[in-house]
């Protein structure tokens, strides 16, 4: 395929977003991090598109200077208008520019997961003058087709199939750009007049993918909470911004470049425009910016019209949603018919609220869900994303391992008498299915490498009967971050259906190897004494020689317990968020594997192989 060029429409004043726009022009609104021009900037250099076109009117200096300082300087040409000259008289004043060849032509209030090469190769196939990529979204359905998808009027037309929405995705041939006048005026108009001329103008339906028109506070809020999703996260802090480590945030929180934030605030689902002052109260559901707050209903963010909401990002089969129960918020987990954890679930929140332990309290319980104490959204692992000193994250982590002694120090006698504890020990078994979790949903279906070592089989079975021979406590078996919830800064523990009988080391790997967060090594260190000074203490039968001699074989279990999961749940499940973590899970593998490779050499030759691939 040659070549082709771009078109991105920039000029517009954006009237439905005012009054955001009369300080920053539509195609700068941040995404992330990210004006909107810089992603499909990138979405349109995925494709064999060589130079772009932007046209500029409304704050044009300030779209000139985005340019001039963006890795895209010597990709686009920038086109001024004076006066406006709308969507046709824009690409009319660029037909130098674009009647080279084919070119494609892209809103800047548009994100898309529209597959733009499918789209070009359908156009250059069916050899159209116009090909629209269209959608059907009956809020803005006004484009009349015909049962082959041809456009046949805007409108209300007669003989029609069906109506449909134009995405603001579109690729033409150089030829279209007779039908358009000089000056200023209206594609729509061009499209018509092709037809009437007996020119084909087809459409390629993007039905599946994503579509967001953005053009609106509630929608551009929706786009950028669900980039946030995507992303896997709850919190997006830009590190040029100034003051989170000083204020109270829950639910979905963005705060974009340049923004500060004074002491006191809190914030509740919101985002904090660029170079905005916050200094003082209490938001929820807002788009906020200096002297601006527009505020925001739960359904026009999430995309849902009424309760429940679904909440988490975690990799939990299980279902979380907020619900109201007596004016208040609470959380309504459902569970399929078969989930073995249902039961253990509800017996475990009862034995762990008996012996003091922070986990959410249980209002109801029915038979395949139940109703818990909402903790916020706020985890440990959210709560990181804001920098923060190292003085305050010691304090937190020296509460999480406050909890987690606890948890080890409950007696053998208490848990012989939970129900739901009896034959759950995290036994050689469960080790061995650990190891071989790593090798097929990590090794094998992230790395593509087929890994079948008799050698490192019998490496697997030493490894599992050395952590299988450490003394055995109750256990929460996924104690990090995300599973580490923040309500008044109190930590409190969720997903904790997995409790069983194992060696403490694996659950202080957990949480003190946690790939979700790097903590350098001598805060790792003071907390490793701190937790063992506090079992030494608290614990019956505890026994530091063996727990210090156990503690580097519960990493490397975990590590690549880790490692598989985050296979699993990227492949199979389709949270390719997960992924962004392997690095970090594979560099503590390395690293702890270095420390006994003469100990297990097919275990180290096998992570020096995937380092390398």
């Amino acid at each position: 395929m040659n070549e082709i060029r771009a078109f991105i429409l920039c000029a517009g004043i954006g009237e439905r977003l005012m009054p955001i726009t009369n300080r920053i022009p539509k195609p700068l609104l941040p995404i992330l991090g990210k004006p909107i021009v810089h992603l499909i900037i990138e979405k349109l250099l995925s494709v064999p598109v060589g130079m772009i076109g932007i046209n500029l009117y409304h704050k044009k200096e300030a779209i000139f200077r985005w340019i001039n300082s963006s890795p895209f300087k010597d990709k686009v040409i920038a086109f001024p208008e004076e006066p406006v000259l709308g969507t046709g008289g824009a690409l009319k004043n660029a037909e130098e520019f674009l009647k080279q060849g084919t070119f494609l032509v892209h809103n800047s209030d548009i994100m898309s997961e529209v597959d733009l090469l499918a789209l070009i190769e359908y156009h250059l196939s069916k050899g159209f003058l116009a090909t629209l990529a269209v959608c059907d979204c009956p809020e803005f359905n006004n484009v009349g087709i015909d049962r082959e998808g041809f456009l046949k009027g805007i409108g209300d037309v007669s003989g029609l199939t069906r109506k449909v929405t134009f995405t603001g995705i579109s690729v033409y041939s150089p030829e279209f750009l007779r039908f358009i006048p000089h000056g200023a005026s209206g594609v729509v108009d061009a499209w018509l007049s092709a037809i009437k001329a007996g020119l084909p103008i087809g459409t390629f339906d993007i039905r599946g993918s994503y579509w967001k028109d953005i053009g609106t506070p509630s929608s551009y809020s929706g786009a950028v909470f669900n980039a946030l999703r995507t992303e896997g996260e709850t919190v997006y802090i830009h590190h040029s911004s100034k003051g989170c480590k000083d204020i109270t945030m829950d639910g979905y929180v963005v705060i974009e470049s340049g923004a500060i934030v004074k002491k006191g605030v809190t914030l509740r689902n919101c985002i904090i425009l660029p170079e905005s002052t916050i200094n003082s109260g209490q938001y929820e559901n807002s788009i906020l910016s200096s002297n601006l707050k527009i505020g925001l209903k739960d359904s026009e963010i999430f995309g849902i019209s009424e309760e429940p909401i679904l909440i988490g990002i975690g990799g939990s089969e299980r279902c979380y949603y907020r619900v109201k129960r007596n004016g208040k918020s609470a959380v309504l987990m459902r569970c399929s018919a078969d989930d073995p954890d249902f039961i253990r679930h509800i017996g475990l929140s009862s034995f762990f609220r008996k012996h003091s332990i922070p986990v959410p309290v249980l209002f109801k319980a029915g038979d395949d869900n139940c109703l818990f104490e909402d903790l916020g959204d706020m985890s440990l692992y959210s709560w990181l994303r804001c920098p923060r000193g190292d003085e305050d994250i010691e304090k937190i982590y020296l509460k999480v391992m406050d909890v987690l002694m606890e948890i080890h120090s409950i007696s053998s006698k208490d848990i012989s008498e939970c129900l739901v504890l009896k034959e759950r020990v995290f036994d050689y078994e469960h080790l061995r299915w650990e190891t071989g979790y790593f090798i097929e949903r990590f090794v094998v279906g992230i790395k593509g490498i087929e890994e079948r070592s008799p050698s490192l089989n019998e490496e697997f079975h030493r490894l599992a009967l050395k952590v299988d021979s450490l003394p055995k406590r109750l256990i929460h078996r996924d104690f990090q971050s995300q599973n580490i919830m923040l309500k008044d800064m109190i930590p409190r523990v969720i997903d904790y259906q997995g409790a069983r009988l194992g060696p403490a080391g694996y659950d202080v790997a957990s949480i003190l190897w946690d790939p979700y967060h790097r903590l350098k090594d001598d805060m790792r260190h003071r907390l490793l004494d701190y937790y063992i000074m506090g079992m030494n203490k608290k614990a019956e039968g505890f026994n530091e020689m063996d727990f210090r001699h156990g503690l580097l074989y519960c990493r490397l279990q975990r590590h690549m317990q880790a490692l598989g999961a985050y296979g699993f749940l990227s492949m199979a499940k389709g949270k390719r968020y997960f992924l962004k973590h392997v690095p970090e899970g594979l560099r503590l593998l390395k690293e702890d594997v270095t420390f006994i490779k003469d100990e297990y050499p097919e275990l180290y030759r096998l992570v020096m192989q995937i380092e390398d691939s």
